[in-house]
């Protein structure tokens, strides 16, 4: 079983690179969201970073084409793994230089650089170490061990979907959870009078949000409740003069708000900058500066 999964780590591999290679190659927005990455910075700019991007996409997608093709070697599994040991670095880098800047690994990433990344790029690592070892091309594997194929290809769609930067498919589960056994804090004493989906709804609504939503580049990263007030957290990104900046976005609502009970909540937002942690809007656009 073991030495069948090593056999069949080069197709499981040019799967995660040609995904990822694909998005930025041909990705439509790759021009439009590369001076929101790190990689920016670490050029010196959005113009470049795009065509950076680009060659990265078509290298893994050339890798992924040779996973595929030809049979399992050293070269090929260390290629494989020195790149994913590159994105390692590249993203230490990110979360250090550009906290609030995504790495621009997928097509979906819009949020800074998190778990996810540091895990996608060692999976990279670990799957051209496997290719390394592989004795067989898994076209001869996969026909002989049927059982440990199908196993193996499930095992790497569930961790793949798990490790997907746009993580938004598991909202209409969450929310059906909800619905079908109640928040799990309900009735405790100090615990949130709303679910969470219920605040992030009745933001998503309101003026505020319409108004600072062109700075926003990510879903909600963080909440916590304090004082009565539910504080929602998203990467945001300001690029005065064409030089991105990266921001952090807080919005507060009353913790126990919802679209049922309010039409258009009192809202209190902050920007503040990513890397300092200084204001960069003084007050809000719906109420008081918001301060923690």
């Amino acid at each position: 079983m073991s030495a069948a999964a090593l056999d069949l780590a080069a197709p499981l591999l040019a799967g995660v690179l040609a995904t990822a290679g694909a998005g930025k190659l041909v990705g439509h927005g790759t021009a439009r969201t590369a001076h929101r990455t790190a990689l920016a910075r670490l050029l010196r700019g959005g113009r470049r970073a795009a065509p950076a991007l680009r060659a990265l996409g078509a290298l893994e997608l050339l890798l992924s084409a040779a996973l595929l093709v030809l049979p399992p070697s050293v070269a090929a599994g260390g290629a494989a793994a020195v790149l994913g040991a590159g994105f390692l670095g590249y993203l230490g880098y990110a979360r250090a230089a550009a906290p609030g800047a995504s790495c621009g690994c997928t097509a979906r990433d819009d949020g800074p650089v998190g778990a996810r990344a540091f895990a996608r790029a060692a999976m990279v690592v670990a799957g051209g170490v496997a290719v390394a070892l592989a004795r067989h091309p898994w076209w001869v594997t996969a026909p002989r061990h049927p059982a440990a194929t199908g196993c193996c290809a499930l095992a790497a769609a569930a961790g793949l979907l798990a490790l997907r930067a746009d993580r938004r498919w598991r909202m209409p589960w969450r929310r059906l959870r909800l619905r079908l056994t109640g928040h799990p804090l309900a009735g405790a004493p100090n615990g949130p009078r709303v679910p969470l989906a219920a605040t992030v709804e009745l933001l998503e609504h309101s003026l505020a949000w319409q108004s600072t939503a062109p700075l926003v580049r990510s879903a909600l990263l963080d909440h916590w409740d304090e004082g009565g007030w539910r504080i929602l957290r998203y990467a945001g990104l300001h690029a005065p003069g064409g030089t991105a900046r990266p921001l952090v976005v807080l919005f507060a609502l009353d913790a126990g708000a919802s679209r049922d009970a309010v039409r258009e909540p009192a809202v209190r937002v902050s920007v503040l900058d990513a890397d300092t942690g200084e204001p960069v809007a003084a007050g809000d656009r719906a109420g008081d500066p918001l301060r923690r």
